[in-house]
């Protein structure tokens, strides 16, 4: 039996999360010994968007795929950058002819991995069905490889919970991203899929989701657009780190990973 090991990084917010990130993946990826290196970047480019300063960051520190979601486009530099750089994902179920790619395939030293992007709907954009487009990609990628992941940037806990379910067997593994708050229900589903709602946030915690928080307070109180600046103070990287069975696919092993940890006061 050979195991895949995979580090994934929960979403990269803005200077603080791409500092943070660069001070200690690799140590990381040292400790886990991680065949695959996978971030969620659309907040690194000052809390919106991932353009090719960012990315040749995180790939410098040995990232081999850079995911994506909602905010994927809210520089227009992220546009060109994704026409030119196969790594860089958006989420796969965005319409026909809008630019970049929704999956990799990464050739590790254990074999060939897909690596998918998709974004869920309740709450969000009206974008094409993230259950049907998984189907009609995983039977595209069968005959490359068996083993694949998935970044489901969605809002809903029960639209994310109801793709796993939904993929259980089909798919190696589901990392939840997007609402910034890590979840404690990493697990191994029946059929073998691993699974967690949300990986959480990588950046600065004294924050609204990454945010400085007097602009979102204000935003809920006045209903009116604030400027988005990203906050800088008490940052903490976000990962998981699981384990695939490269013979079955399957998911042998998850770990959750808040660094440094959080101080609990009593």
């Amino acid at each position: 039996m050979s195991l895949l090991n995979v580090l994934f990084v929960g979403d990269i917010i803005g200077k603080p999360g791409l500092t943070i990130t660069q001070t200690w993946l690799p140590s990381l990826i040292q400790k886990y010994k991680a065949d695959l290196v996978i971030a969620n970047g659309e907040n690194a480019a000052d809390g919106k968007g991932c353009t090719d300063k960012e990315g040749s960051a995180l790939f410098a520190l040995g990232v081999h795929v850079i995911t994506g979601g909602n905010h994927t486009w809210d520089k227009h530099q992220s546009q060109e950058y994704l026409k030119n750089e196969p790594r860089a994902l958006r989420p796969l179920n965005y319409p026909k002819g809008v630019y970049g790619s929704g999956y990799y395939i990464f050739d590790s030293k254990k074999g060939k991995v897909a690596v998918l992007n998709l974004q869920g709907r309740t709450f969000m954009s009206s974008i094409d069905c993230p259950f049907r487009i998984s189907e009609w990609v995983l039977a595209k990628l069968k005959s490359e490889t068996n083993i694949s992941i998935i970044d489901f940037h969605a809002e809903a806990t029960a639209e994310k919970t109801a793709l796993a379910h939904f993929l259980d067997g089909k798919v190696s593994m589901i990392v939840g991203t997007h609402t910034h708050t890590q979840t404690a229900d990493e697990r191994i589903l029946p059929n073998g899929t691993g699974y967690i709602t949300d990986v959480g946030m990588t950046g600065p915690y004294d924050s609204v989701i990454g945010m400085k928080s007097q602009a979102a307070i204000n935003r809920f109180i006045y209903q009116t657009p604030q400027k988005y600046e990203t906050a800088e103070n008490d940052v903490h990287l976000s990962a998981v780190f699981f384990r695939i069975d490269t013979d079955t696919a399957k998911t042998v092993e998850i770990e959750r990973i808040t660094f440094p940890e959080f101080i609990r006061k009593i």
